[in-house]
């Protein structure tokens, strides 16, 4: 077992190393501000890029597009780690900065599905795949750079300042979407004034580089460097080897899985939820995340600090476990304070669709007719009709053949087939049908968008720093607990992978699956299930398999080696 390293003897950290970890949280901020513009615009990008396809299909486009960022991660956390591994902490920054910053002003300035057509979505997915690539190899290096200027006993406190960066990004990338959208007004912001955050983004990029350029090489890969104890294969050596992979696979199900489910179901399902289940206008919602973001950002350093004196892993577990336990009833109060008139509609007129469960898909059209849609069925044109109006339903199995009718309360709407209609009849049909569904689900309460005046903001940011706080939980000790999992040599590369798979794949993918889960299902908030399910088994794992961390010499090389 590595040799513990007592708190009262950890030298207080010099100027010097207190400048350049400051300069590399900063640029981390920058980038993750690029990376989260996307997501804080998805709804705006959806009608911008891919406008084809109906709306459903075109917002769950919109968040696929989104998450191929994060799909990419894992690929460039090999790239780039390999690099950071081989040539150097520092210059793999420089690269990763170039690639992410000019990728967000490329799209600040790429023309729109009306006026490109299909190269337009094509091209928007291109440099988000760019951007996924560079935020691969980004995190890895900025957590490993932290963690080795950092004295024994405070690697928790210090690396809590990089995990601060995702938070503040997405911060930034809300404020200056809230000042842009108010300077310009509502109007212009849809058309084109979306753009702008986008194009600033290039000063954003000089200002990085310029931080970058200023800082100094890892001590102790500078030291290892000097020695020629630098790996001439890491990747291989990394994965290549059970005893570093089976810790790898270890780091992502018993720590990254859970953390990544919490930290996006925290901040980005939340104002999804606000603005696309509840219909509380953007710029409110906006301003309630932001506040949220603001208030709970300093608990990443609370518990990064508290993870130096009782550990990584109780904290990160208990995060996930608490989050579990709560997700569903802190949902459902938000929505009694953001839109009561529809928890109350709920409650007084519960919606089902009565029909043949064989009439009822999966409503995903890779190819939609802008007439008529691929799904029409009975049930898909009922449960299409409800999902544009944000109205919850359950289904009620039929004999097959039974047209489905939609129950609102102790009212009653026919649906129709619409599959042996042609387009213009289709059209015609389903817009009387909707105008009739509307006028009920409106005379049962149903409101089409949130009430500003019947929201409580207070309590709305209440609830919303409380998921910030488990987001704090999770993320703020897991820089350390990784960097803490591997030997220097190959530290970038190892730590790197794990990372990016739980929060590029578990979390990125959070939104899409989520909302297909509440699409199927009609419950808006069955999309829930996919992170307490995966927190619930982070938990788990972590506890029995996981080891603690805090204690270990990270400039000791068998560091993650042992049995």
């Amino acid at each position: 077992m590595a040799a513990a390293i007592p708190m009262g003897n950890a030298a207080p950290m010099t100027r010097e190393e207190k400048k350049v970890i400051f300069a590399s949280s900063l640029g981390t901020v920058f980038e993750w501000y690029d990376f989260y513009l996307y997501g804080s615009l998805a709804a705006i990008i959806s009608k911008q890029f891919f406008s084809g396809v109906n709306e459903t299909s075109a917002f769950i486009f919109a968040l696929l597009a989104f998450a191929a960022g994060f799909a990419v991660r894992p690929f460039g956390a090999l790239v780039f780690g390999r690099i950071g591994d081989l040539v150097g902490r520092k210059y793999t920054f420089l690269v990763t900065i170039l690639i992410m910053g000019m990728s967000t002003f490329i799209v600040g300035i790429l023309p729109s599905y009306a006026s490109w057509g299909i190269a337009a979505p094509i091209i928007l997915v291109a440099l988000r795949l760019l951007q996924g690539l560079a935020l691969g190899g980004e995190y890895g290096g900025a957590a490993t750079y932290v963690a080795e200027h950092a004295p024994a006993g405070r690697r928790g406190a210090y690396t809590a300042w990089i995990q601060t960066t995702a938070t503040m990004g997405l911060f930034l990338s809300l404020l200056v979407i809230l000042g842009v959208r108010t300077a310009l007004g509502e109007e212009t912001f849809q058309n084109w004034g979306w753009r702008v955050p986008f194009l600033v983004s290039i000063l954003l990029l000089g200002i990085s580089v310029w931080i970058r350029l200023s800082m100094s090489e890892s001590p102790a890969f500078k030291k290892m460097k000097e020695e020629g104890k630098t790996s001439k294969a890491p990747i291989s050596e990394s994965f290549g080897q059970w005893r570093n992979l089976k810790i790898v696979i270890l780091a992502l199900v018993g720590l990254v899985a859970g953390q990544a489910v919490v930290w996006y179901t925290g901040q980005f399902y939340a104002l999804f939820f606000l603005t696309q289940s509840l219909k509380v206008d953007s710029a409110t919602a906006n301003i309630l995340i932001a506040l949220s973001l603001l208030i709970g950002t300093p608990f990443f350093v609370v518990f990064g600090s508290l993870s130096d004196r009782i550990g990584r892993k109780p904290i990160i577990l208990a995060g996930c476990l608490i989050a579990a336990l709560t997700y569903i009833p802190l949902f459902k109060a938000i929505t009694h304070y953001a839109n009561p008139a529809l928890e109350a509609a709920q409650a007084k007129s519960p919606v089902t669709i009565v029909a043949d469960p064989g009439s009822c898909h999966f409503q995903f059209e890779l190819f939609a007719n802008p007439n008529k849609p691929n799904f029409a069925s009975s049930c898909d044109v009922a449960a299409s009709a409800l999902a544009k109006s944000s109205v919850s339903y359950s289904i009620v199995p039929a004999p097959a053949g039974t047209l489905a009718n939609v129950q609102i309360g102790d009212k009653s709407v026919q649906s129709f087939d619409g599959e042996p209609l042609d387009g213009s009849a289709f059209k015609a049909r389903n817009a009387e049908f909707t105008k009739t569904l509307g006028a009920e689900i409106k005379a049962a309460g149903y409101p089409p968008k949130a009430d500003d005046a019947q929201i409580n903001k207070p309590m709305l940011v209440v609830l919303l720093t409380i998921l910030v706080i488990y987001v704090t939980m999770v993320y703020g000790p897991i820089a350390a607990m990784l960097v803490e999992m591997f030997p220097t040599r190959i530290r970038y590369t190892s730590m790197s992978l794990p990372y990016h798979i739980g929060n590029g794949w578990f979390g990125g993918f959070l939104p899409t699956i989520s909302f297909a889960l509440v699409a199927a299902n009609g419950n808006i908030y069955h999309g829930l299930w996919y992170p307490i399910v995966v927190a619930g088994i982070t938990f788990v794992v972590g506890l029995l398999f996981v080891r603690e961390t805090k204690d270990v010499d990270i400039n000791d090389e068998r560091v993650g080696m042992r049995g």
